[in-house]
């Protein structure tokens, strides 16, 4: 399909820098076939069912912003990294800036003792990188002279907001490697989650650990020609069981956030069963894409020609998902990150 099929015009002033608070007084526009519902997402307990299961993305924000320096020939120049992928425990994937100049076999000298060495080039500005730390220990030094991983559209000065280091965190936040949070888990709070359980929903957990790649700007003509980063994920026995469980007694799956919805998409079977998992994924939805378990999706608002603002056309139909865009434009509503969110349900009629 043709890119620009996805655009649409987005004010600037329509990006959220800051969270609402409490986060669960975000905005909610559930997004029905023929109308539309304002709400706030401390509701969205009253939108589910029963028997429904909402499933989280626990995965953590990692500090990956990092700055360095490299030395060729007795000058120094600064590099900017932001990691991306674990590739082993001591070598990530990362996006560095300037990249141009930097070589296999240079060494990146960061604070507290830090190095790494290039090991490969890859086009965009992607270099491969071997850190003089390991595991927990290179982990530790992130979290002392990394930044947060903020998306650019998120105006900070360098060092990033000391609030960031909360906000840009989900309830669930559990295991490290993500470098972008899944954001429709920023709303979440433990009265929220009291009003799922009142309700008769069940959760359940899954891991994808999100790249940078998910900021990356869609620079082919056709959607066909564009290449999604890998992220590594997760869906445990236990989950599959729970879900599939859930799905068998009559309950819809509600996956809360595009990255979750994106793992159980490749964790499940053409006949809608969930199994487990544990490997890279680098789907790409768009329309066409034929659902196989995800019935209802909270998300946040995206960006014009966004990966992300095709997967929810795919799910919830284009033109329903352009006018449902331009009422969230038209009524105030923030869009991205740290913005409101829409609650909406697999449209049967995009499914050819």
């Amino acid at each position: 399909m043709h890119v620009d099929l996805f655009d649409f015009e987005l004010p600037q002033t329509c990006i959220a820098q800051h969270p609402a608070s409490p986060k669960d007084s975000a905005r909610l526009l559930v997004v029905g076939e023929q109308a539309f519902d304002d709400k706030t997402v401390l509701d969205l307990a009253n939108s589910l069912e029963p028997g429904d299961i909402a499933v989280f993305n626990d995965t953590k924000v990692i500090p990956a912003r990092l700055s360095g320096r490299r030395t060729e020939n007795g000058n120094e120049a600064g590099i900017e990294l932001t990691l991306h992928k674990r590739e082993s425990p001591d070598t990530w994937l990362a996006f560095a800036r300037p990249a141009k100049k930097l070589k296999v076999g240079h060494t990146i000298n960061f604070d507290d003792g830090l190095l790494a060495e290039v090991l490969d080039k890859h086009d965009g500005g992607e270099v491969l990188l071997s850190f003089n730390r390991s595991g927990d220990a290179l982990m530790a030094a992130l979290e002392q002279i990394g930044a947060m991983p903020l998306p650019p559209y998120i105006k900070r000065a360098k060092g990033g907001d000391d609030h960031d280091l909360k906000d840009y965190q989900t309830l669930f936040a559990d295991h490290p490697g993500a470098v972008a949070a899944p954001t429709a888990g920023l709303h979440f709070t433990d009265r929220m989650m009291a009003r799922l359980e009142a309700r008769g929903v069940k959760t359940a957990r899954v891991t994808l650990h999100v790249g940078a790649g998910t900021f990356l700007p869609v620079k082919v003509d056709d959607t066909a020609d564009h290449k999604m980063h890998a992220e590594w994920g997760e869906v445990s026995e236990a989950t599959a069981g729970a879900i599939n469980q859930a799905r068998a007694n009559g309950g819809r799956v509600v996956a809360v956030g595009t990255t979750s919805m994106r793992l159980l998409e490749s964790a499940a079977s053409d006949d809608g069963t969930l199994k487990p998992f544990m490997a890279d994924t680098d789907i790409f939805i768009t329309p066409g894409y034929r659902f196989k378990i995800v019935d209802v999706l909270m998300t946040n608002f995206h960006l014009p020609k966004s990966t992300l603002f095709m997967l929810i056309s795919a799910f919830a139909g284009l033109e329903r998902m352009k006018a449902a865009y331009q009422y969230a434009i038209e009524n105030g509503y923030r869009f991205y990150s740290y913005g409101d969110a829409c609650l909406l349900t697999r449209s049967e009629d995009d499914q050819t």
